[in-house]
């Protein structure tokens, strides 16, 4: 998606940032305190980091010196701080600008930040989850948008979401051995069905939505309410047999199983969205062999010829596909980008961080997209390396 961090290639990962390496015995800062720290205690340097990195880039934030003070002593006194709602709605959105992965981040500073740190229980962090998705779902106008729940703190972690993007779609394998739904959600529908949940054989039946309370604890589970779900059936174009398949996919990739790290603070339940770019869907969710794997079925309707691969039939199959996508989400008057528009605005995104001096780190494997790359502005160039010290961040979850 448009802020995708999605796992689409491991790959090498990032940058130079002047705040990540600013001594813990700079101007204003407190002694280390001499004892261990606690599973979840949070790092003075790092701390210290981002306070200056935050008062750098908002002059108007304020005197420097004092917030830094006030936060060390903090952090000796509970093993952790709390952010500003300034601090943390500014730590969010340039976590998005330092995604690697991400196609998208010219628009980091359009993030609608939601701040959610006092929600704890699973009822209602479930609840708030399904008023993201409305939020950013939007009417079709897709808005980035990321809720932020309580942070692990050193004497407890904080709740969990299980699932991996607040809607996803079931999948497991019949009696006959064929796959029913999505394979990539094999793990989160058997962990559903363990909880109670009860399966069909509709390929596009949407997973409850699971929350750990406390760090290893039983999930609790909800179904979706239909007012939070946003669905778009597709059509082609050209080819009316198309609707027959039946196929939809969901408006808002809302990713649920990342740590979002700001200066120090992890935030385990951070549920955040852009907006899809049509290959995702189109080249990726549904063309993927280990995924829906409709390629050998759009190209048999459209009577190519499957006898060799030199006919190219799957990459007529695939182009047609992704002409479906990006039709049937323009028709139904939803958000999305092609990858062709996007990858122009990303390098107008490079250009408008280097007028500032930043640099913009990028995995190129997960820029080019997955359609078509060598067509595309972003092919054909380097990007400044990936650097996986570089904060705020999106982390995979431990835990």
């Amino acid at each position: 998606m448009v802020f995708s961090l999605g796992r689409r290639r491991k790959a090498a990962v990032v940058s130079t940032c002047p705040f990540t390496s600013a001594p813990a015995s700079s101007a204003g800062a407190w002694p280390s305190p001499s004892h261990p720290p606690a599973p979840w205690a949070t790092d003075r340097r790092e701390a210290e980091s981002f306070v200056r990195q935050f008062h750098h880039e908002q002059p108007d934030a304020g005197d420097v010196v004092r917030r830094v003070r006030e936060v060390l002593a903090e952090i000796d006194r509970t093993g952790t701080y709390e952010h500003t709602p300034a601090e943390l709605a500014f730590g969010a959105r340039v976590a998005w600008r330092n995604a690697a992965r991400c196609i998208g981040r010219l628009y980091w500073r359009s993030l609608v930040v939601r701040d959610l740190r006092h929600v704890t229980s699973a009822d209602d962090i479930a609840a708030h989850c399904f008023e993201h998705l409305r939020l950013a779902g939007n009417g079709g106008r897709i808005r980035p948008v990321i809720s932020v729940f309580a942070p692990d703190r050193p004497d407890r972690a904080a709740p969990r979401i299980v699932n991996d993007q607040l809607v996803r779609y079931a999948g497991h394998r019949t009696p006959e051995g064929r796959w029913a739904g999505d394979p990539r959600a094999a793990a989160s529908t058997s962990r559903a069905l363990g909880l109670g949940w009860k399966r069909d054989e509709e390929p596009f039946q949407v997973l409850p939505l699971m929350v750990e309370e406390r760090l290893g604890s039983r999930p609790e589970w909800y179904e979706l309410p239909d007012d939070s779900v946003m669905e778009v059936p597709l059509r082609h174009p050209d080819h009316g047999w198309f609707a027959e398949l039946g196929l939809r996919w969901y408006a808002v990739p809302a990713i649920s199983d990342m740590t979002l790290e700001i200066g120090g603070v992890r935030y385990p339940a951070a549920p955040f969205n852009g907006w899809y770019m049509g290959t995702e869907i189109g080249a990726r969710n549904l063309a993927d062999a280990e995924r829906y794997d409709l390629l050998p079925v759009v190209a048999d309707r459209l009577g190519l010829d499957r006898s060799s691969e030199r006919t190219l039939w799957r990459d007529r199959a695939l182009v047609e596909l992704n002409v479906a996508v990006l039709h049937s989400f323009q028709r139904a008057g939803v958000t999305m980008a092609d990858h062709h528009t996007e990858s122009e605005r990303f390098l107008r995104h490079i250009e408008r961080e280097s007028r500032h001096g930043r640099p913009t780190p990028a995995d190129w494997s997960w820029i080019v997209p997955p359609v078509s790359g060598s067509t595309t502005p972003v092919f054909h160039r380097y990007y400044d390396p990936v650097d996986v010290s570089l904060r705020p961040a999106f982390l995979a979850r431990e835990g």
